[in-house]
């Protein structure tokens, strides 16, 4: 063979080779990101299907020869999404629907409202103070409850008007007594480190249109008797209140997004007396006893008309209850990472339709806790024919589900307001929950 063709045949192999090598690594780049959470499932084996019916005991069924690997591996995907929330890590495009309507967007800040355009689930509808102008918190204080001054947060959320609140730099809000929210209104705490804490949190009564998003809400306080001020032309005397984070009271269109909430007297997020069209999602919930309570009392049947949707949060470390416990209505648990709990993780009474899809549910060590759900103070002859399902749910460590019911359509569908993605994006899609890092210029 003469130089030149030699030289061509050996061009071209080492061109053949470093083509094969690059679509290896390729490969192995994008298997990187989702390896530990597939390894996961391999070893798990345990995504439900549709249990409607399958009432009978089948914690053992799925059993695995080494739980321990399977413990191991969830607990460094927890700490690694920890990690990733410390730093700020961000990628664009993790499959969340709501983070990769605006995150993108390194001139979120120019666009907030835009964030109103994004909401998923049954609060799919809330648009805050969209349709207003925005109002800057520059003043923490809470002086006087019945006459804010202008600047505060109470005195913007009272206003009569749409209003988009944002706030001018990083503030801890202690309040003297409930702050009392008026109809279409965004607290956006994007761009500032803002804590409503030490005191009263915030009520959201008889009201409509509220976005809440980007806030740490902790620490709250039962306050109350006392006057308080709910509109410019209106204020009133308030009996003692629970101590919730958000207390929402006879609302509808309400969506609570990225906040942080942990340790208040109460509930961390409480939903009663007919209120209907919320979303509750990408929220990161700590330290805590009853988490959410959905659902006034087992007498109040008005509750029948509720339809919560509960999204990519992430449920961690020191919770022991209710997250969520329902009453009456229909409530969509879908694609949360459920990683402690001590006594249960859904729970309920009065014959509520919980429609569990694609949630990473890791039960505690305890062998006595190993079950998800609990049906509250009722016996079994009256809660089996209630429709709970699990669907594509991961249970890990021993976690199991109790299905109930027929799996009637009519009623899942009154309980379904979004896609579930596969359990196994569990990790990805709430490994930003809880309160965004976000700076101007930069994708949040």
């Amino acid at each position: 063979m003469p130089a030149c063709s030699r030289w061509l045949a050996v061009t071209f192999a080492v061109f053949l080779v470093l083509l094969a090598c690059a679509d290896g690594g390729a490969g192995d780049k994008e298997l990187s990101g989702s390896k530990l959470e597939e390894k996961t499932e391999k070893l798990q084996g345990v995504k439900n299907s549709s249990m409607a019916g399958r009432i009978g005991d089948e914690r053992n069924k799925h059993a695995i020869d080494n739980p321990e690997d399977v413990a191991s591996m969830v607990d460094m995907s927890i700490r690694n999404s920890t990690e990733r929330r410390n730093l700020g890590f961000f990628s664009c495009g993790t499959g969340n629907p709501i983070d990769d309507c605006w995150r993108c967007d390194p001139k979120w800040y120019l666009r907030r409202k835009h964030l109103a355009d994004c909401a998923i689930g049954f609060g799919r509808n809330a648009v805050g103070g969209r349709d207003g102008r925005y109002y800057v918190v520059s003043d923490p204080g809470d002086d006087d409850p019945v006459s804010p001054r202008p600047g505060t947060l109470r005195h913007a959320v009272i206003q009569d008007r749409p209003l988009w609140i944002v706030f001018k730099r990083d503030m801890v809000i202690h309040l003297k007594q409930e702050l009392i929210m008026n109809s279409f209104k965004t607290i956006d705490g994007r761009g500032a480190n803002v804590h409503i804490a030490n005191g009263a949190c915030i009520t959201i009564q008889y009201i409509t249109n509220v976005i809440i998003h980007g806030v740490s809400i902790h620490d709250c306080k039962p306050t109350g008797n006392a006057m308080v001020r709910s509109s410019p032309s209106h204020y009133g005397w308030r009996t003692m209140a629970d101590g919730d984070g958000i207390s929402i009271f006879g609302a509808s269109h309400i969506w609570i997004d990225h906040n942080s909430l942990s340790n208040c007297a109460d509930g961390l997020i409480d939903a009663i007396m007919s209120s209907t069209a919320i979303t509750i999602s990408n929220n990161y919930f700590t330290h805590h006893n009853e988490v959410m309570l959905l659902g006034h009392s087992d007498s109040y049947v008005r509750d029948k008309s509720m339809q919560v949707t509960i999204a990519y949060n992430h449920f961690g470390e020191g919770l022991i209850q209710r997250m969520p416990r329902c009453r009456h209505g229909y409530f969509h648990v879908v694609n949360n990472d459920y990683t402690h709990w001590e006594m249960y993780a859904i729970g309920g009474s009065a014959e509520p339709t919980i429609n569990s899809q694609g949630n990473r549910y890791l039960a505690p060590l305890n062998p006595f806790a190993k079950e998800v759900t609990k049906r509250v103070d009722t016996s079994t002859s009256q809660w089996k024919s209630w429709n709970w399902r699990s669907e594509g749910d991961l249970l890990l460590n021993g976690a199991f589900f109790t299905p109930s019911g027929a799996g009637a359509g009519v009623s899942y569908a009154r309980a379904s307001s979004l896609g579930a993605k596969s359990s196994s994006l569990v990790g990805t899609l709430t490994s930003n929950a809880g309160v965004l890092v976000c700076r101007r210029g930069r994708a949040c």
